[in-house]
């Protein structure tokens, strides 16, 4: 009995003990914690720009992020400029410290420093998802994947591709749009996108395939630009879950074409996946299966979201001003009365449209598919007369001169006629950003927005059941209701 007690006496002194040093443990971490926090937000030495690090922590993320659900993603900059008279800022996002850059002087700066004194900077989120991609590797790695990008994404690998283009849109229109009175249009836009992707990128035309890849698809574009808590129940868990299905069903397709590449029943040229299996580098090497599938679902994705958001805001606008649609309808017509019955459109057809591709550029002027974007800073460096210390983000921001009157008059005014001749000033207009990382995708994208549209005017007349629809950007401009309109042939 006394032993147990002994043993009772020790075990209750030791207890204490136990709590008191994890305590002590726990403290040391937070104050160590808190000296990097401070080291890296605060560094001595450095002068900074004005701003705030907000919350802490959260610092002003949830702040902007709010401001895009309510539609109005250009306020959180364009407020901080007018309080603090400056075209930077210092500000914390998504647990970094950030330099806010604004207007053309800051777009040509990181642009034009890329890969000396700042590189591509993406968030713990995206690095996940395609962490072998274009996107997110960088220097000598980065060069043979944008090579073969760049060559197949150009002008002239895609104008073969135009005639393509046309029959599924005109396909996909017969089944999903004719013979409807109402329909709803962004999801059919994603669908639309999805489907033209598959077929260009991968030639997959599977129904069961392109069904079940779209599904996923809507998946991880939820939860992509989330924090990267990978936790069943969360948003970005079940992004992750969705990566793996997509990828799974990439590589199984890139296994057969592999065989039949073997067996010399495709062409080496057949499509862009075709191109990445069987290109080398200068040093012999090909891309491994998992560099090809990182990439396909990075173009797949990327076509998904940008163009289907693009689509259905020019919709709208064309829907509210119906002076831009009959100049459109006027160009649009002109095209198809030369064309002889069941001719597809090609090259020629899509340099004719240029009142059509100037009232797209100003809908990308007012509603960008992106706000912009991070890069690193490699080296300490200086910015409008502020130090920018090694490590720290910088954003440069969309908004900050497509909104600006100094670079486009009455700029919330639709006005196609602003790129007429040479067009907005350089820098000033940057949709798809500039520089070694401007969007591969930009020609791409140019084909499908105008095989689209040459198809829709000449076709249909629409009208939104929900005229003031709100759009919120999230992190593309989505329309909250889905964009429904009610349709009638022309």
């Amino acid at each position: 009995m006394d032993s147990q007690r002994l043993g009772e006496s020790s075990l209750f002194k030791i207890v204490p003990l136990i709590s008191c040093l994890l305590l002590g443990l726990l403290t040391l971490a937070c104050l160590a914690g808190f000296t990097a926090f401070r080291a890296k937000f605060r560094p001595k030495g450095y002068i900074l720009p004005p701003g705030s690090f907000g919350w802490p922590l959260v610092g002003e993320t949830l702040i902007r992020q709010r401001l895009g659900q309510l539609g109005k993603p250009e306020e959180y900059i364009k407020r901080r400029r007018l309080l603090y008279g400056k075209d930077i800022f210092k500000t914390s996002l998504l647990l970094q410290p950030v330099a806010v850059v604004c207007g053309p002087a800051a777009n040509k700066f990181l642009f034009s420093n890329e890969n000396k004194l700042v590189v591509t900077w993406w968030t713990k989120s995206i690095q996940n998802v395609f962490p072998s991609s274009v996107l997110t590797s960088r220097g000598l790695h980065a060069r043979p994947i944008k090579k073969l990008l760049t060559a197949f994404l150009k002008p002239e690998a895609l104008q073969s591709y135009v005639g393509t283009m046309d029959s599924i849109t005109q396909s996909f229109m017969e089944t999903e749009w004719e013979g409807k009175e109402e329909i709803m249009v962004f999801p059919l836009l994603k669908l639309h996108s999805f489907v033209m992707a598959s077929r260009i990128f991968t030639t997959i035309q599977d129904p069961n395939i392109v069904q079940n890849l779209t599904q996923q698809f809507h998946v991880l574009m939820d939860g992509i630009i989330e924090i990267p808590l990978n936790i069943p129940g969360t948003r970005y868990y079940r992004a992750m879950r969705a990566r793996d299905v997509i990828c799974r069903d990439l590589l199984s397709v890139i296994k057969q074409r592999r065989v039949a590449l073997s067996a010399g029943t495709v062409s080496p040229t057949h499509d862009l996946l075709t191109s990445l299996l069987s290109t080398a580098d200068e040093n012999g090497r090909f891309l491994t299966e998992k560099e090809i599938t990182d990439n396909i679902l990075l173009l797949l994705f990327s076509a998904h979201g940008t163009t289907s958001s693009t689509i259905a805001m020019l919709m709208r606008y064309l829907a509210e001003l119906p002076h831009i649609y009959e100049e459109i309808l006027r160009e649009q017509m002109g095209i198809a009365a030369s064309k002889a019955p069941g001719e597809l459109l090609d090259w020629k057809d899509i340099r004719q449209m240029k009142y059509s591709w100037n009232t797209t550029c100003e809908v990308l002027r007012l509603s960008p598919p992106i706000e912009g974007t991070f890069r690193e800073a490699i080296t300490d460096l200086t910015y409008g007369g502020f130090d920018i210390p090694k490590g720290w983000k910088l954003f440069w921001s969309v908004h900050s001169s497509h909104k600006n009157p100094e670079y486009f008059p009455d700029p919330e005014k639709f006005d196609p006629s602003r790129f007429d001749g040479d067009g907005p000033a350089p820098y000033t207009y940057v949709p798809f950003g500039g520089g070694p990382r401007r969007c591969p995708g930009y020609e791409y994208a140019r084909l499908e927005i105008m095989v689209f549209l040459h198809n829709l005017v000449k076709r249909f007349i629409w009208e939104p059941v929900f005229p003031n629809e709100k759009i919120k950007v999230d992190p593309l401009p989505v329309p909250v209701q889905g964009f429904p309109i009610r349709l009638r042939p022309r």
